[in-house]
């Protein structure tokens, strides 16, 4: 019953809340930075709406279900930007760090919900409605905090890969460019296979820290 509950919380906070926020900040600070085109579609929005793409959705629900809640892969529609019209120094760096940014903030967010709850031994282990509710900061803690590591891997199209090519000098920031153009689908589609063995290290320290309760 938990692991069902929190598999329907997973997609739930995703649609709902994580994904928009994170395409959102993408396109505000685009907009911010001088590149309005994500404002013109609309993207400078919470609206869940707006921001569901219906592919990234459908696997998103299809691998949970499948996975019986251990392993989710979807997406968001992908926020447009136009990198000629941004200003200033790594602006494209900037707008593409902004969305796993913004998912560490929501993961902060929910782990305060998390420890309020936790000071008054309620812990996400029981189907009453109070403990349902901390199941729903547990998941948000490191549902984000899957969201903010798992884009910043410097492979494309995820958000990583824009602050490498951003980081980089012209000349190898086109060579690299040129690669991930030919092969980055195919380290992307690995990526996700070892998705857990790459992030796990560095997953559950992080939501050791903010929830202040050791996660094994």
């Amino acid at each position: 019953m938990i692991d069902l509950a929190q598999a329907v919380i997973w997609i739930a906070l995703f649609f709902l809340v994580c994904g928009p926020v994170h395409e959102c900040a993408h396109a505000f600070t685009a907009w911010r930075l001088g590149d309005g085109t994500a404002k013109l579609f609309g993207r400078v929005s919470l609206d869940p709406i707006v921001h569901f793409d219906p592919l990234g959705g459908l696997l998103l629900v299809a691998s949970v279900a499948l996975s019986g809640g251990t392993f989710g892969f979807g997406w968001a529609k992908p926020t447009p930007v136009n990198p000629y019209n941004l200003r200033g120094s790594y602006a494209n760096a900037r707008v593409a760090v902004a969305g796993p940014l913004s998912n560490l903030a929501l993961a902060a967010v929910f782990a305060v919900g998390f420890r309020i709850l936790w000071s008054q031994g309620i812990a996400p282990a029981e189907t009453s409605a109070i403990s349902m509710l901390q199941l729903v900061f547990f998941t948000g803690v490191s549902l984000n905090l899957v969201l903010m590591l798992f884009n910043l891997l410097p492979v494309a199209p995820l958000d990583g890969s824009h602050v490498l090519l951003d980081l980089l000098d012209p000349q190898t920031s086109r060579q690299v460019g040129q690669f991930m153009d030919q092969y980055g689908l195919f380290i992307l589609f690995a990526v996700v296979l070892l998705a857990g063995r790459i992030i796990d290290p560095i997953l559950t320290p992080l939501i050791s820290l903010l929830i202040g309760v050791p996660v094994s």
